[in-house]
C-alpha cells in the first residue's frame, strides 16, 4: 500500500536525485506553486539534484523560456529531459519519414528547429498530409477540441500506412482551471483506430534514457534506487518510474485530485479505491509537492 506523507523532506533523506513532472505538479500552466519551490531548494540544499522530467513537446530550451513565465526559478532544478527532446531526435533519424504532417499549433513549431544530440540529422520537410510519409504530432490543432474531430486525417494516413509521431503521451493537461487535450489523445485515437503511434515521453523508456543523460551531464552517477519520480499522472508518471523500477511519489491533488477526493491531503479510502482500478502502487503519496 501506498505511503500518505505530509512533506518531501520526510523522505527525501533517501534520495541523490529526482525526476520531477512539470505541469500539475510543479505548475498550473499559469504559474509556479510557491510550496513546491520552496520542496525543490530544500531537496537540493540537501544534496539532491532535481531533473524536471516533462512531457512538454518541445526543447528545454523552449521549456526554460516557459518556466521563466510561470516564475520557476533556476535555483529550484539542476537539468531537464523533455519527451519533445526525445521525439526530436528520433524525429530526425527519420523514423516517420523525411516528409511529414504536422499537427499540432504555432506554439509547437520550435519543434522542428535543429538539433545538436545528433550527428548529420535527416532534413525534415514539412508537407501536406497527401504528400507525407509520417506524421508529426505536438498536440491537436485546438486544444479545447475533442480529437475525434481529427478521425478523417486519420484515416487517410492510417490507410496510407504512416507512423504517428506523439511528442507528449499525455492525454489531458489542466491549464488553470481549464483542462486541455494533448498528443497522446491523438495518438490514442490513431492507434484505436489500427495506425502505429511511437511515442517518446512518460511512461516510455526512450525519455528516462534521456533523464539520465541530463544527470549524466552534470556529472552525476546516481543508482536508481536514488532516484525518486514526482508526478501527478498515474498513467504517465508513476506508470513510467514502475515501468524503470524507480520509486514514486504521487502528487494527489493534480489530474486525480477529484477521483482521490484531495483538498490539502487524499481521503486514504478514495485514494485506495482509485489505485486499485488503476492498478497502480505509488510507493508515495501526498496531496501537493511540499
Amino acid at each position: 500500500m501506498t505511503r500518505i506523507i505530509q512533506s518531501l523532506s520526510e523522505i527525501s533523506q533517501n534520495y541523490e536525485a529526482a525526476f520531477v513532472d512539470l505541469w500539475g505538479c510543479v505548475h498550473d500552466g499559469v504559474k509556479a506553486f510557491p510550496a513546491a519551490i520552496e520542496a525543490l531548494r530544500a531537496f537540493r540544499a540537501q544534496g539532491g539534484t532535481v531533473v524536471l522530467l516533462t512531457n512538454a513537446p518541445r526543447s528545454r530550451h523552449e521549456v526554460v523560456k516557459q518556466l521563466e513565465v510561470f516564475g520557476v526559478p533556476e535555483d529550484a532544478w539542476d537539468n531537464i529531459a523533455t519527451s519533445g527532446d526525445s521525439a526530436r531526435v528520433a524525429m530526425f533519424r527519420g523514423e516517420v519519414g523525411q516528409k511529414v504532417y504536422f499537427m499540432g499549433t504555432e506554439f509547437d513549431e520550435p519543434f522542428f528547429e535543429p538539433i545538436k544530440l545528433l550527428e548529420n540529422p535527416l532534413e525534415i520537410e514539412r508537407v501536406a498530409l497527401e504528400e507525407a510519409e509520417g506524421i508529426v504530432c505536438c498536440g491537436p490543432f485546438d486544444a479545447q477540441a475533442d480529437p475525434s474531430e481529427l478521425r478523417p486525417q486519420l484515416l487517410y494516413a492510417k490507410q496510407k500506412g504512416m507512423k504517428l509521431l506523439c511528442a507528449n503521451p499525455d492525454i489531458v493537461v489542466d491549464r488553470g482551471e481549464t483542462r486541455e487535450w494533448c498528443a497522446g489523445a491523438v495518438a490514442q485515437l490513431y492507434t484505436e483506430m489500427g495506425g502505429e503511434s511511437l511515442y517518446f515521453g512518460k511512461p516510455h523508456p526512450p525519455v528516462y534514457d534521456l533523464a539520465r543523460r541530463r544527470l549524466a551531464e552534470i556529472d552525476r552517477t546516481v543508482p536508481d534506487s536514488a532516484i525518486l519520480c514526482i508526478g501527478d499522472g498515474i498513467r504517465t508518471d508513476i506508470l513510467g518510474a514502475v515501468g524503470e523500477d524507480l520509486d514514486s511519489l504521487f502528487i494527489t491533488g493534480g489530474l486525480a485530485a477529484k477521483e482521490t477526493a484531495t483538498t490539502e491531503q487524499p481521503e486514504a479510502e478514495a485514494l485506495e479505491r482509485y489505485l486499485s482500478e488503476q492498478q497502480m502502487e505509488p510507493t508515495y503519496s501526498i496531496g501537493f509537492l511540499r
